[in-house]
């Protein structure tokens, strides 16, 4: 895994373990790592990200309950090929993270109107694709976005290492 780069924010109401969870899936899913990548050792993601290996741990359990990474012993850890269906997302995790990131966001103080435009702005960053807020839907987000912004360090997880801190 030496292009991408998980985050975690110790600030955030997402624990940890699911934050790791969710962004090597969004990766996996988005084909930024592919079947067969080797993934870092426990050991070493925790302390990269400075935080316990069992965090970590839970996080990989949780990937290899939903057969997206696959663990053998001597062999390391790596990612299992994708089903050739359509992948069926869990809508309440879904659900539990846009409350999450409207909390955040709020907190911030913005409104509405802010929270729709950044959610836009992420989904893809072409400012031809935004629809305003009286659109009546047209122009949906292109579900192959997802995960784009998680660039790199060179190197990682040999060289630099990812921050734990909000960036």
């Amino acid at each position: 895994m030496s292009d991408p780069v998980v985050r975690v924010d110790t600030t955030s109401q997402v624990p940890p373990y699911e934050q790791i969870r969710a962004q090597l899936a969004a990766l996996i899913r988005t084909g930024r790592l592919v079947s067969g990548e080797r993934l870092p050792t426990v050991r070493q993601l925790a302390t990269d990200l400075g935080l316990a290996p069992g965090t970590v741990a839970r996080a990989y359990r949780e990937l290899e309950a939903a057969a997206l990474i696959r663990t053998r012993r001597g062999a390391g850890t790596r990612v299992a090929a994708l089903p050739s269906g359509p992948y069926a997302h869990d809508a309440d995790q879904l659900t539990t993270l846009a409350r999450d990131f409207t909390s955040a966001a709020r907190a911030l103080g913005a409104d509405t109107k802010d929270i729709l435009t950044a959610v836009r702005k992420a989904l893809d960053p072409d400012p031809d694709f935004w629809p305003t807020l009286t659109d009546s839907g047209a122009g949906s987000p292109k579900a192959a976005d997802v995960g784009t912004n998680l660039r790199t360090p060179q190197g990682w997880p040999g060289g630099s290492r990812p921050s734990s801190r909000p960036q």
